[in-house]
């Protein structure tokens, strides 16, 4: 007796749904709703292929025990299709497990230096330099929305877009699925360039990240729910760098989300950017909030909600990179500062993985 599956007919038929929509050319007029059902699309795929390679596997098996009663000769296939059929069945299984809905979508990532000064401003400057290489390597595009640099050359608050070059083919290539992980307190242990004794010290910095919104419809903002102030941008040190109100500082209201953009020469520009910030800022809050409504929703053992997390330790007396979640830890630190992060990503994928199947089998 092998299982049906029959969980997995409402995902083919909302696979062979979207399938028939993105025919539309009415819908690729709206690149927002386009993209969304896209990377949907993109995710059914893979139960649609296991789906299909299961029922291929069954068929054989089926069709190999029913010509063996007639014909020996086919009872010695039977071992290794019922083998085939076996695997085909676990990897249908595993693919059926709930996955992050976010994981196609690309990502708002803000970096800020925490305690150390000067220091945890420099270290925020090299994990911002780690993100950029991490995404060159993958074939992602960045784009530094918003910065506060220091004197020294660090960062007091660096905010980064991430996107992939077109929809990932599968979701789990997609740069949420990655950088979703990265969350949390990043401590340093090192000799900060201004002691002069040779003292290792230890600071920190901070690291958010957002799924981006798509399509703007997904997050309504009411504009009444806004306040938006413009004021003159500055550099290190608090000088103005423009004679202008360029820079714009926008409040959510209901929430107190407070969004603030300078980079741009223009006030129009540093709005849309504030926006979009706050529209994935938005996003992130109102899934937490499901989440933490939901009784039944299981959250990841890997990626916290609590943002005062420590998840990592760079030292680089020992070249040392720790991963506090996942017990990872390599003697590399130079070549993950140089953008090798997969390894210490896969780790974090892994162990997700293995907390949602553990899960998945308590249901």
């Amino acid at each position: 007796m092998t299982e049906d599956f029959a969980v997995a007919e409402p995902l083919l038929a909302e696979h062979a749904e979207i399938e028939r929509a993105l025919a539309d050319p009415a819908v690729h007029a709206d690149a927002g709703r386009a993209r969304t059902l896209g990377r949907r699309y993109a995710e059914l795929n893979r139960v649609v292929g296991a789906y299909r390679g299961w029922q291929a596997a069954r068929d054989d098996a089926e069709a190999a025990a029913e010509l063996a009663r007639d014909d020996a000769s086919f009872a010695a296939e039977l071992p290794d299709l019922r083998s085939a059929l076996d695997r085909a069945a676990e990897h249908l299984r595993r693919v059926l497990v709930p996955r992050d809905p976010d994981d196609g979508r690309d990502v708002i990532l803000e970096i800020k230096a925490g305690e150390g000064g000067d220091e945890s401003a420099l270290f925020a400057g090299d994990l911002l330099r780690m993100y950029l290489r991490y995404a060159e390597r993958h074939g992602w595009s960045t784009q530094v929305l918003e910065a506060t640099d220091t004197e020294l050359g660090g960062y007091k608050d660096v905010q980064v877009a991430i996107k992939s070059k077109g929809t990932p083919q599968d979701p789990g290539d997609g740069v949420w699925a990655h950088l979703k992980y990265e969350g949390g307190v990043h401590r340093v242990q090192r000799v900060p360039v201004t002691e002069s004794q040779g003292r290792i010290h230890t600071s920190a910095a901070g690291v958010l990240v957002f799924p981006e919104v798509d399509d703007p419809g997904e997050v309504e903002i009411d504009t009444n729910d806004l306040r938006i102030d413009v004021y003159r941008s500055s550099g290190p040190g608090g000088q103005s760098v423009n004679t202008t109100d360029s820079a714009v500082r926008i409040t959510h209201l209901p929430t107190g989300i407070v969004v603030s953009m300078q980079n741009e020469k223009s006030q129009l520009q540093n709005k849309e950017q504030a926006m979009r910030v706050l529209r994935a800022r938005l996003l992130a809050a109102q899934q937490e909030e499901a989440a933490a409504a939901a009784a039944d929703i299981r959250r990841s053992q890997i990626r916290t909600v609590d943002r005062s997390e420590r998840i990592r330790t760079y030292n680089f007396p020992e070249n040392r990179i720790a991963d506090h979640r996942t017990g990872y830890k390599a003697y590399n630190l130079d070549h993950v500062l140089a953008g090798e992060l997969d390894p210490v990503v896969q780790s974090a994928i892994d162990a997700d993985e293995a907390a949602r199947l553990a899960a998945a089998g308590d249901a």
